[in-house]
């Protein structure tokens, strides 16, 4: 095992030679609480230290909201996470906060990262450092219930290929009691969830328009088009009455009931909808417009070294992070997860593009946007927000786009003056 391990680092162009030896040495890794990644992550530490005895690995993870804050405080402290997972868009957050060190070139060389893995590694790149590599990689499709589409009298191997025949089988499939209240959603609205990356990165484009400059640093989305989007996002809950935002708390929750024909998530749901048993699901790539213009939205989150790491624990981390981000590893990560590899050459595959589950997400990527976030937790929370004034609020879709609008442009200014 230990010999396949080291030989795989040398094929993949990150090799493990490159690192010293360390002696009993420990070294934590963190990332948050999600059931099928800590699994996921269990295993790829047996296997490290299997082939590397004199290193041990302990996981330390936390629930997703206190994450991010728990990495500062960590920090602040002196006792931080040698190696940690972070999102692609927390990167400058974490750079400023002095949490993560550039990957040290001589066991991550850069010609080796860009010829090897999906362009949208770039995302962690910052002057001429890297600050991190995933292991997967993340983009969108609908989910949909087969057992609800044909009790719909839709055809369950048909999916929708376009918004209005989205529509039109959100329509068909939601059920309301003799009160008018929703049993079950024809689509799931989560905003949230990922639909804020749909909004943003895919109905926008699909409209016409942009979302941001090119260089992510102006919103551009208070348009015709932003407005448009927006409009048909709401119009879902308030015209055709076929979803509602809440209902049943996550859209994931709602869908994993069997109360939801539809959802648009990620890849990295696909480890926990494995386990539903009362109904056969599918996926599909993302509806088209009527003129068949296609987009999504990538995304993945990154695993990078603590800012303060050295010594021993610099060499252990550096020969753990080589490996987490092998082909081995992430193969692991796509049995368990569902998250496709972040290596053309492991993700790729013949078996995986023909793979009916894998591959409207593997095609997606192709044609996905991968948001530059300065900080993505208030960059979303300014779309959730945009949404409820109108549900909620009953605001214009013109003026609560232009409120957003503006909310997120201070965001972004905020963060560039620093």
């Amino acid at each position: 095992m230990r010999r396949g391990i080291l030989l795989a680092g040398l094929f993949t162009g990150i090799s493990v030679f490159a690192v010293n030896s360390a002696q009993a040495v420990e070294i934590e890794y963190w990332q948050y609480v999600y059931e099928t990644r800590v699994k996921a992550m269990d295993q790829l530490i047996a296997n490290f230290e299997k082939a590397n005895p004199d290193i041990t690995v302990k996981q330390t993870t936390f629930p997703y909201a206190d994450y991010q804050t728990r990495v500062v405080a960590a920090n602040m402290s002196g006792s931080g996470p040698d190696v940690m997972q972070l999102f692609y868009g927390w990167l400058d957050q974490f750079i400023a906060g002095d949490l993560v060190q550039p990957l040290p070139v001589d066991t991550f060389p850069h010609d080796k990262i860009e010829s090897e893995f999906f362009p949208i590694v770039s995302a962690m790149k910052r002057g001429d450092n890297y600050y991190g590599l995933p292991t997967a990689v993340r983009s969108l499709a609908l989910f949909y219930n087969k057992k609800l589409f044909q009790e719909a009298g839709l055809d369950p191997n048909n999916p929708p290929k376009t918004v209005d025949e989205f529509v039109a089988a959100a329509e068909k499939t939601v059920k309301h009691d003799a009160n008018g209240n929703m049993t079950v959603a024809g689509t799931t609205m989560d905003m949230a969830g990922q639909d804020h990356q749909w909004w943003r990165e895919v109905l926008i484009r699909q409209n016409g328009g942009e979302p941001y400059t090119a260089d992510y640093a102006k919103v551009t989305y208070n348009s015709d088009a932003g407005i448009k989007a927006l409009k048909f996002y709401t119009d879902l809950q308030t015209e055709q009455k076929v979803g509602e935002v809440g209902f049943m708390d996550e859209g994931q929750a709602a869908f994993r009931a069997g109360r939801a024909a539809m959802t648009i998530d990620g890849t990295f749901r696909l480890g926990s909808f494995k386990s539903i048993k009362d109904f056969e699901w599918g996926v599909t790539e993302l509806p088209t417009n009527a003129a068949g213009i296609r987009s999504n939205y990538a995304s993945y989150f990154a695993n990078g070294i603590g800012a303060k790491v050295s010594g021993e624990k610099l060499e252990a981390s550096k020969k753990f992070l080589a490996y987490i981000s092998s082909p081995e590893a992430m193969k692991v990560w796509l049995d368990t997860v569902g998250e496709l590899p972040a290596r053309r050459s492991a993700a790729l595959t013949d078996a995986n593009l023909a793979d009916p589950i894998y591959s409207p997400f593997l095609k997606a990527l192709d044609y996905a946007q991968t948001t530059l976030f300065v900080d993505e937790a208030a960059q979303r929370q300014t779309a959730i927000d945009m949404v409820n004034r109108v549900l909620l609020e009953k605001q214009s879709p013109e003026d609560s786009i232009a409120q957003a609008a503006a909310a997120e442009q201070e965001i972004i200014d905020a963060a560039k003056s620093k």
